[in-house]
């Protein structure tokens, strides 16, 4: 397979960044039909970094700045917020392309080249976070981001360069993108991390080694320098209060069914036996080093909603990539060379489901009918341009126990396991989740606030998993709190009100942020109000 010529990879992947970006923007809007709530938590935290406040410090989150800081430049520069979030997914895209360029000539031939290439460019710019689900979100965006900066890093590290090292260029970018994803998501440093320094170490690329750590460190005294050492050490607080949470001690499915459900043992195996190849032929470091960032990559899965096992399109090109020359057999008599092509097409066959989606999103998007749409926070122009399907917004819909007293089902309660009734001042409150219509079920109980004189700048803890309700209306978001629950009392000394949610999002949510608070002997909480939608009451800071 001859080398490929670097212009013409670089213009292939400038034209896919340009069609993907251009397709995303071409709607005029970004039109989402799922993840309401993760979009609305984006949404509060790049409207809380525009109003210069910093995660960690000022709200709690467990991702990083650049998770959301080039959506909120954008959106502080007069762009909506739709469109600065497309705006942000293109200008990643832009900045990653020369390096995924460069892993491309330096480490690949032919097409494994234009196909890692594309990999990176989809990961930065679409508008689904992968799996096969077919339906636009924005959701997770970050991940896609972390994921494609991953990518760049362990091919670099892993795989050998095709004629003379060139340690300077190597070494800045890994150590650039290590450093990119401490600032995005920690969880991918603290996977990958050992897996990159393993194969620098065995191909005895000392000098690459050193300057991705002397990068590294530049860009930790930069950001030190500017944001100040209390970022970091909110950051670790942050990321200890999600690692001991009680109502949310994971996003998806458990570590174990990542390892060995049906949907993961695929992937799983194929990496394990493309590792065993690799050891079984002149490429004994490599199959080591594989061994050593499988467990990463299941572990990255396992923390991401959805678990959609991406890896597995970085390890079909890594495959591919270290296929030994012919003739190289194992004991079975198996010519390496060929079982490796064959195991590397099962690893792309594995990724294609997720790959497809992601690069046919901005097409789909395109294909939307406006008028099913409007925005997800109205009367608000920098949301006007992030809209969501007008059947997700109106028709709140709610899972409701029906095995309550005088249903004629109280003899199945024995065996049903529900957790016990969540008590509130000796009422017992309706077992009952919200399921659909989450933004239409903010504005309304807003808007019952406001009428009722609890409006006015409040602030406001709600006993939910999402605390959007300021940006419906004339409420102020809480000092140190948290766009997402993940557990304590985060932001309460700063509220005046608590508000409990008859049918909350989240019901053990609900359960435990009212457990703390009966716990805690500085507050007292007294009604104020009530509607079919919530009780408010307001909150006693004692001395």
């Amino acid at each position: 397979m001859s080398r490929l010529n670097p212009a013409r990879l670089f213009g292939f992947l400038a034209i896919l960044l340009a069609v993907m970006g251009g397709l995303a923007l071409a709607k005029g809007s970004l039109q989402i039909a799922q993840h309401e709530g993760d979009t609305l938590h984006l949404i509060q935290i790049v409207t809380r970094l525009t109003m210069g406040q910093l995660p960690h410090l000022d709200f709690m989150t467990p991702l990083g700045i650049l998770a959301y800081a080039p959506i909120a430049f954008f959106l502080s520069h007069g762009a909506g917020i739709g469109h600065a979030i497309l705006y942000a997914q293109i200008t990643v895209g832009a900045i990653l392309l020369p390096a995924a360029w460069w892993v491309g000539v330096s480490r690949l031939r032919g097409p494994l080249a234009y196909l890692f290439g594309a990999i990176v460019i989809a990961l930065t710019t679409a508008l689904v976070f992968g799996t096969a689900e077919r339906t636009i979100s924005i959701s997770m965006h970050y991940n896609r981001w972390a994921w494609a900066i991953s990518f760049i890093a362990v091919a670099l590290a892993v795989l050998p360069p095709i004629g003379r090292e060139r340690a300077t260029v190597d070494g800045i970018i890994i150590g650039l993108c290590m450093s990119l994803v401490v600032l995005i998501k920690l969880t991918y440093f603290v996977a990958l991390a050992p897996g990159i320094v393993l194969a620098l170490v065995l191909h005895k690329s000392w000098r690459t080694l050193v300057y991705a750590l002397v990068v590294g460190l530049v860009v930790a005294g930069a950001t030190t320098a500017f944001i100040g050492l209390d970022y970091w050490l909110a950051y670790i607080g942050d990321l200890l209060q999600v690692a001991h949470s009680e109502v949310r001690p994971r996003p998806g499915q458990t570590f174990r069914a990542v390892l060995q459900a049906p949907a993961f043992l695929g992937p799983n195996l194929i990496t394990i036996a493309g590792l065993i190849l690799l050891r079984q032929s002149d490429r004994k470091d490599s199959g080591l080093v594989m061994l050593v960032l499988l467990p990463g990559f299941v572990y990255v899965t396992y923390q991401n909603f959805g678990n959609d096992p991406i890896w597995i399109a970085l390890v079909a090109v890594l495959l591919f990539a270290l296929r030994p020359t012919e003739g190289i057999q194992n004991k079975w008599g198996w010519d390496i060379r060929a079982a490796l092509t064959v195991t590397a097409v099962a690893a792309l066959a594995f990724a294609f489901p997720s790959l497809v989606n992601m690069l046919k999103s901005p097409l789909r998007q395109l294909s939307n009918n406006s008028s099913w749409y409007k925005p997800i926070i109205p009367n608000d122009e920098r949301y006007a341009d992030l809209q969501v399907l007008k059947l997700r917004y109106s028709r709140v819909d709610g899972r409701q126990a029906l095995d309550g007293k005088g249903s004629g089902l109280e003899f199945l309660n024995e065996d049903a396991t529900r957790p016990e009734a969540t008590l509130l001042n000796g009422e017992e409150l309706p077992r009952c989740e919200l399921k659909l219509g989450l933004p239409g079920w903010l504005e309304a109980i807003v808007r019952d606030m406001e009428a009722a004189g609890y409006g006015n700048g409040s602030r406001v803890f709600a006993a939910d998993l999402f605390s959007s309700h300021w940006m419906y209306g004339d409420l102020e978001p809480l000092d140190h709190g948290a766009p997402w629950y993940y557990g304590g009392l985060p932001g309460i000394e700063d509220a005046q009100y608590l508000l409990v949610p008859m049918c909350p999002a989240d019901p053990d949510h609900r359960r435990q942020i009212l457990k703390d608070i009966s716990e805690r002997k500085d507050l007292e909480i007294a009604e104020v109000h009530r509607s079919p939608l919530y009780i408010l009451f307001e909150i006693k800071h004692l001395e």
